[in-house]
């Protein structure tokens, strides 16, 4: 296998090369960290726990936006890709080190923060929220889950032969999950005394405006924020847009199961695909789909509060299958 050999002559050029004549941004990894929610267990035994989808946020402990809130992330080392950097925040702010990380877009809008040129590449990373364990980062004093309700309008349809236009805005509800209701072994760190000022429950409302282009068959997207509340940087697009790419790949992938604990009953599989399509599914043809995608344990829900009902966990044979 013959790999580039790099001549004399190009060794010259590139110790003479100045870098540094070239204006160069910070790069950084900004998480849209998603989970399933459970609330109260109810006291019907025919009613499962609700769920609800949640995201992580942390709030900033200093300067810009001191006090809000903003999307769990870091700046880029030395030598290290954008991929190893999203893993290794997640890892130090969730405690988890195996997950679904995919990245979705680049932000790079002028003056999209203050301290300077600063770059961002997002990422959408699931996890199981009872294997979390919330840290504050160096640039946190808290972090808390939200629930997140996503509320689309659309405001304009203009449509010729080769043209369109669409706007649509997104207005974002996020609210925060109480730690009396949490059901899970979660532990919330903060530093210093900052804790006895922290509000103990509150709700974030945000709008971003989609404007949506298509010209000659090619698309262009452009995203302004109206309103972001209490949000940090421009972290209510970037939301928006995850929670987009979150939609559509559950349209066409298995990541769902990301989301879900090791074992699981198909009640609350299925409650997971309903809350992120935002559409009620059919549950035969549902079960019908993800059949060859789950096996049947020996294992049943115990506890009072709901009946018991059977549990699955994934078919790693469909999974991971020899593609060859």
């Amino acid at each position: 296998m013959r790999t580039y050999q790099m001549t004399d002559e190009e060794r010259k050029f590139l110790n003479t090369y100045d870098i540094t004549s070239f204006d160069r941004p910070s790069l950084t990894a900004d998480m849209a960290v998603f989970a399933i929610l459970t609330e109260n267990e109810t006291e019907e035994y025919r009613k499962d726990p609700a769920q609800k989808l949640g995201i992580l946020l942390v709030r900033r402990e200093g300067f810009p936006y001191k006090g809000s809130w903003a999307l769990p992330g870091g700046f880029a080392k030395n030598g290290e890709s954008i991929d190893e950097t999203a893993l290794r925040e997640l890892r130090e702010e969730t405690g988890v080190d195996s997950a679904y990380l995919s990245s979705f877009g680049m932000f790079s809008t002028p003056a999209r923060d203050p301290r300077g040129w600063i770059v961002s590449e997002g990422f959408l990373a699931l996890v199981d929220q009872r294997k979390c364990r919330l840290r504050a980062g160096s640039d946190a004093w808290e972090a808390a889950w939200f629930t997140v309700d996503i509320r689309r309008e659309e405001l304009k349809k203009h449509v010729l032969a080769n043209s369109a236009e669409i706007i649509t805005k997104y207005v974002l509800t996020l609210s925060r999950k109480p730690a009396a209701d949490a059901q899970d072994p979660e532990i919330i760190e903060q530093k210093g005394n900052e804790a006895e000022n922290r509000i103990p429950d509150s709700v974030i409302t945000a709008a971003v405006e989609e404007t949506r282009t298509f010209s000659n068959h090619h698309e262009t997207a452009i995203y302004t924020i109206i309103d972001s509340d209490g949000l940090a940087f421009d972290h209510a697009e970037i939301i928006v847009r995850a929670f987009q790419a979150l939609r559509e790949k559950t349209r066409t992938d298995t990541i769902v199961f990301d989301l879900m604990p090791e074992k699981f009953t198909l009640y609350s599989l299925q409650a997971a695909y309903e809350i992120i399509l935002g559409e009620s599914l059919t549950t035969p043809n549902f079960r019908r789909k993800i059949a060859p995608y789950v096996v049947e344990t020996d294992e049943m829900t115990g506890g009072a509060g709901h009946r018991p009902a059977k549990l699955f966990k994934r078919n790693l044979d469909t999974f991971y299958r020899d593609t060859k």
